[in-house]
């Protein structure tokens, strides 16, 4: 009796679709509710370093005199505290899927000039 549902379940595997997708090919379908990855807008960031702080994971490193802004992917949990938290809205969640990487990597952006510090104003006595 055993030998025939093996028998039924081989045959049955090899004609029925396999179950798993293609990833790279074909992507995943994106639902509404989606996480994705964090993307972004290095234009507009300022490197203040709170996405760095609220990060539970230690995912972001931030070096404001370097203009530095960097991302460890398989750390991040989406979690999404990091694009509510920065004060110019440059974080945001993409709710597609960035490519598969084959070992840990991190994603490093860099900009051409660090911010420049504010020159506090003449404070003469009069």
């Amino acid at each position: 009796m055993a030998l025939f549902s093996i028998i039924k379940t081989i045959l049955g595997s090899a004609v029925r679709k396999p179950a798993t997708l293609d990833f790279p090919a074909k992507p995943k379908p994106v639902f509404d509710r989606t996480r994705g990855h964090i993307e972004n807008d290095i234009g507009a960031c300022i490197f203040c370093g709170m996405c760095q702080r609220k990060c539970p994971t230690g995912a972001i490193e931030v070096k404001r005199a370097d203009a530095l802004w960097s991302l460890e992917r398989l750390r991040c949990i989406q979690c999404g505290g990091c694009a509510e938290i920065c004060p110019t809205k440059c974080l945001s969640m993409d709710s597609g899927q960035s490519e598969p990487a084959r070992a840990a990597s991190s994603k490093t952006v860099l900009t051409g000039t660090p911010p420049q510090p504010r020159k506090a104003p003449d404070q003469r006595a009069v």
